[in-house]
């Protein structure tokens, strides 16, 4: 047996396995819930690299994934942040949606288009800036920017296609550029601004799907199902025991931890690419 059949085979016993993909996405889900973001972005190297998907096909998985973990998280989000004050807020959601869901459906778009070694190195560049925008916004003081009120919708609707467009390639929900972005520009508390992150990423997920559909996207979810249901239980369980670890662990250096782990695997994704 050749080197390359036997890693093909660890690559199928570990994605029919119970134990393998439950594992790896509570894994993922403790990493999230440190943080306060689903941890998708980790677990799309994790896709490609453990369990051998291509990177469209790892991209639509997580997406997948991604969706059930705002579905879950969206009913613990009122024990943080009553849902009226959430509603009394529900401009800078539109505000957003209106760039967001067009970056969202054009991205996927030219995902399915894009050559798998084009891809792979898009992706790696979105972790990189993920990773700075991770260590950026956590080490920094974020506030908010003075802009009048025009300027700051047209800014809005200008991050909502960027931020679509990152969550569409990448198969996350956003919420890592969400969040600082409604405290940036609008200046909302951050707890308040995880909350109304969700609202914009449900209907941005859900556009992006809609989009994959439409070239077949979803063929690889058929065969699948079983192991994003254990991946998807996995990272939700996680993200609630990540939620309760955070008092234990040390911030600034989790956040370089988790930064340095985002930049070692947009170094293998960008290395991968070479192999295919």
């Amino acid at each position: 047996m050749t080197a390359a059949t036997t890693s093909a085979v660890r690559v199928t016993a570990r994605r029919q396995s119970v134990t393998w993909p439950f594992a790896a996405g509570a894994l993922i889900g403790i990493l999230g819930g440190l943080i306060g973001l689903g941890g998708a972005e980790f677990r799309l190297p994790l896709l490609m690299a453990l369990f051998g998907f291509a990177a469209l096909q790892a991209v639509i998985l997580n997406k997948a994934m991604s969706l059930v973990v705002v579905i879950a998280a969206l009913p613990a989000r009122a024990f943080a942040v009553p849902w009226d004050d959430v509603a009394g807020h529900w401009w800078i959601v539109v505000n957003l949606l209106a760039g967001s869901l067009v970056g969202a459906w054009a991205a996927a778009g030219w995902a399915t288009r894009m050559h798998s070694r084009t891809l792979h190195r898009v992706l790696a560049l979105l972790l990189v800036a993920i990773a700075l925008v991770l260590a950026g916004t956590h080490y920094a003081q974020l506030g908010s920017l003075d802009l009048p009120p025009a300027a700051r919708v047209i800014a809005g609707v200008i991050a909502g296609v960027l931020i679509g467009m990152v969550a569409a390639f990448m198969g996350v929900a956003g919420g890592e550029l969400l969040i600082p972005t409604i405290v940036l520009l609008f200046g909302a508390d951050i707890r308040l601004a995880g909350s109304l992150s969700l609202l914009v990423s449900l209907p941005t997920m859900l556009v992006a799907f809609t989009r994959y559909s439409r070239d077949g996207g979803f063929t690889v979810l058929r065969p699948n199902l079983r192991f994003v249901a254990l991946m998807g239980a996995g990272s939700v369980a996680g993200a609630v025991a990540g939620g309760v670890l955070l008092q234990y662990v040390a911030g600034p250096a989790l956040i370089g931890a988790l930064a340095l782990i985002l930049l070692v695997s947009a170094t293998k994704v960008w290395r991968h690419s070479d192999d295919t």
